[in-house]
């Protein structure tokens, strides 16, 4: 089986001025999103050695006690902020097996205050470490710059649609923005080849997401190759008469480039002609090596609605992403779907006043009793 060429983006191109040049990545958007759900990006504008002094910040993190990082997990944030300790969030289509990492959420972006109050969870402020600007520094620079090149690549894509070009960045402006650490734990000997995996095949749920790139380390520490051809991040791309199931295709981006994906919500705005990019982290079949990762999700804002743009909006595009739900509850119920948000978080989508007519009842029974 040919594994496919995945298309390389020149985010400069966008930015040239030239509408030829602008052309031709708005072209390599259309041919990368939609048969492969992703592309490479280069002219990006993540710094490599701050990702690097982020990871090792991480990495000293997480080897606190963790009773210490236990202070940092916030079950009641849906652990969108602070750290998430292992074996917390599971795939939907899994084997009931959760995820064995460790991550860490943080949102580079402020919220603004009307968001906070109508989404705490996923709209909160940002929790630290205490005495540590170690992480926090690094950790709110990437996010951003991540972002910003997320901004670019969505003029791009507006482009590759025949959108307006800020039909989809204004969309997502205000929007629930995360960045994610994650730490994939090494194995013990007696785990290697049991269940245990390190991140199911999943799609994301949010409108982009940019990948800067992991790192494995050894059982020392240090920095290393994969240990193996079969452990790390792997895509699948889109079926096709050729490849019925997809391809499975190594996440690894050619040097100088981060990785872009399609997530959930940006195939539905586009009735399925960008897809989702299901995505796995496998783990390795030799002790003792751990692999650290980062994510910057690019959300829609809260209060848009999720539902095919007009120009995609089919009579099969109706079909297959109906009903329309605001990306706010999308993100609350995909949030329970993955075990991160408790299932009485679904509560908050229906009206939530009942309690005050059983009041008033109540009251007006006693009053009949008294009286």
């Amino acid at each position: 089986m040919s594994e496919p060429a995945i298309v390389t983006v020149d985010l400069a191109d966008l930015d040239s001025g030239e509408p030829a040049l602008a052309l031709r990545a708005a072209s390599a958007i259309r041919q990368g999103f939609g048969v492969y759900g992703l592309v490479y990006l280069k002219n990006h504008g993540v710094d490599p050695a701050l990702l690097d002094r982020l990871y090792d910040a991480f990495t000293a993190f997480t080897a606190r006690p963790e009773a210490e990082k236990r202070k940092l997990c916030r079950a009641d944030l849906w652990f969108q902020r602070g750290w998430t300790p292992p074996n917390t969030e599971q795939a939907v289509v899994s084997s009931a097996q959760p995820d064995f990492k460790e991550c860490y959420f943080a949102a580079p972006l402020p919220s603004h205050t009307e968001m906070k109050l109508q989404y705490p969870q996923i709209h909160a402020d940002n929790i630290w470490p205490e005495g540590d600007g170690e992480l926090r520094e690094p950790c709110l620079e990437v996010g951003r710059q991540l972002h910003r090149a997320g901004q670019r690549l969505l003029v791009g894509a507006a482009l590759a649609l025949r959108l307006a070009s800020d039909e989809l960045s204004s969309r997502a402006e205000g929007g629930p923005h995360v960045f994610r650490l994650l730490r994939y734990l090494p194995l013990r000997p007696e785990q290697v080849g049991t269940k245990i995996v390190w991140g199911e095949e999943h799609t994301d749920f949010n409108l982009l997401t940019l990948l800067p790139g992991g790192q494995f380390r050894d059982p020392e520490g240090r920095r290393c190759p994969p240990p193996d051809d079969a452990s790390g991040l792997f895509l699948r791309t889109r079926p096709s008469a050729e490849h019925p199931t997809g391809v499975k295709v190594r996440g690894v981006a050619p040097p100088g480039c981060i990785v872009a994906q399609v997530g959930q919500a940006f195939e539905i705005l586009t009735g399925g002609a960008f897809l989702a990019t299901p995505h796995v982290i496998t783990a390795p079949s030799t002790p003792g090596y751990t692999r650290l990762s980062a994510a910057h999700f690019v959300h829609l804002h809260s209060h848009q609605m999720l539902f095919p743009l007009p120009a995609f909006r089919t009579e099969r595009a109706i079909v297959d992403y109906s009903p329309p739900v605001l990306a706010g509850t999308y993100a609350l119920k995909t949030l329970v779907d993955i075990k991160l948000a408790p299932p009485e978080a679904v509560d908050r989508l229906g009206y939530r006043h009942y309690d005050r007519l059983s009041s008033l009842r109540h009251s007006e029974k006693r009053g009949r009793e008294i009286g």
